[in-house]
């Protein structure tokens, strides 16, 4: 089968070398989304152990549209019947980047017309629409003129974990934290820190990659791939029982901390709800007065970009981290997104490696700093 994964923009590489080692074959980078082939199993495991997938779609039809009774024309030829039957729900995603067609939204409701029109005209009566646990959710993209139609296999998004029931104000993705974690190298044999860890989303993503849980593992929604016709019970639990028989225990400390008393309890929460108490220590501590836990380790941070804060505040916080990473965490490697440009650089310390990912819709740049004892010129 020809399959595409999703993704957020910044991590398609991630996501490609991800599907090479579960096995995908024909392994291509698009925007925002990878394609690849495989069989049924590679299906179902991206959708359960992709940490960096949003979606997981298998494309059934591709043709040249460039207007809505063409459209519509196009998605009412495909046999519906033969992917649901008419007592059965529907949601229609509509993805548009194209001058014949400016509204996603309008491009899902022309695609939910023509297929419900298709069941009335053949059978009476029609589907329902469903935006929550729909039986088959699917996937419309016009790029230009070229119209993509997919099943989407994952059904709900796979960011949503299911270990996250509190969060705070403006939480980061649990694909973005998870991405972030693979992109910083680390691999769970030194301490990793989050010292403005919010929700806990970074640490727990870092737990998980730590003791090789499958990100899907607390998730209580079906799959949509569950919903299909051909779905294979036996094969799902084989696929899920090797993958959960992986696990291991985390050997090395993972913590977090936050001055916000809020936080620390909201984290707390989500990390017992994942089953990572014992992988993972939160504290209420400032980072200004937060003291080297180790000779080394990786920081992970996602600290404020600006909202809610003034301009000499926001560039008074960063020179504080950047005075932290020199004075207290030599021997250190940190990474810090945000999409504060000018207020990364009061951190004063040139990133070694630099890239560029999307937090929801904020361009944000995603800096490595190894922290050496004074400065660099000393440590050679």
């Amino acid at each position: 089968m020809k399959l595409v994964a999703t993704t957020i923009q910044g991590l398609e590489e991630v996501l490609a070398q991800e599907l090479v080692d579960l096995g995908a074959r024909q392994v291509f980078v698009q925007k925002r989304a990878v394609e690849f082939e495989g069989d049924k199993r590679l299906l179902y495991r991206a959708c359960y152990e992709l940490r960096t997938a949003i979606r997981v779609l298998l494309p059934i039809e591709h043709f040249r549209v460039r207007h809505e009774s063409a459209l519509y024309s196009k998605i009412k030829k495909i046999d519906w019947s033969q992917y649901m039957n008419v007592n059965q729900t529907l949601a229609v995603d509509g993805v548009t980047n194209s001058k014949y067609f400016n509204h996603s939204k309008y491009v899902a409701l022309k695609t939910k017309d023509a297929i419900v029109d298709q069941f009335r005209e053949k059978f009476g009566h029609r589907p329902d629409v469903s935006v929550i646990a729909p039986t088959l959710r699917i996937n419309v993209h016009i790029n230009e003129d070229q119209c993509s139609v997919a099943l989407d296999a994952s059904g709900d998004s796979l960011h949503r974990r299911g270990y996250r029931r509190e969060t705070l104000e403006a939480p980061i993705s649990e694909v973005l934290a998870a991405g972030m974690v693979l992109l910083s190298g680390w691999k769970g044999n030194i301490p990793l820190i989050d010292p403005m860890c919010g929700s806990g989303t970074i640490l727990i993503e870092g737990a998980m990659i730590a003791r090789r849980i499958p990100p899907q593992k607390y998730r209580s929604a079906k799959f949509g791939f569950q919903n299909w016709r051909d779905f294979d019970a036996e094969l799902w639990n084989e696929i899920k029982t090797t993958a959960d028989n992986k696990i291991i225990d985390a050997k090395v400390p993972i913590l977090g901390f936050d001055k916000d008393f809020k936080a620390v309890r909201v984290s707390e929460r989500n990390i017992m709800v994942a089953e990572q108490e014992e992988s993972i220590t939160v504290a209420r501590q400032k980072f200004e007065k937060l003291e080297r836990p180790s000779q080394k380790g990786v920081i992970l941070m996602n600290p404020p970009y600006e909202e809610r804060l003034k301009t000499g505040e926001i560039e008074e916080l960063y020179q504080m981290i950047g005075d932290q990473f020199k004075h207290e965490f030599s021997g250190y490697t940190a990474w810090i997104i945000s999409s504060n440009m000018g207020a990364l650089k009061k951190i004063g310390l040139r990133a070694s490696r630099r890239f560029t990912l999307f937090n929801g819709p904020l361009l944000c740049k995603f800096h490595k700093f190894e922290l050496y004892e004074g400065s660099k010129k000393n440590a050679h």
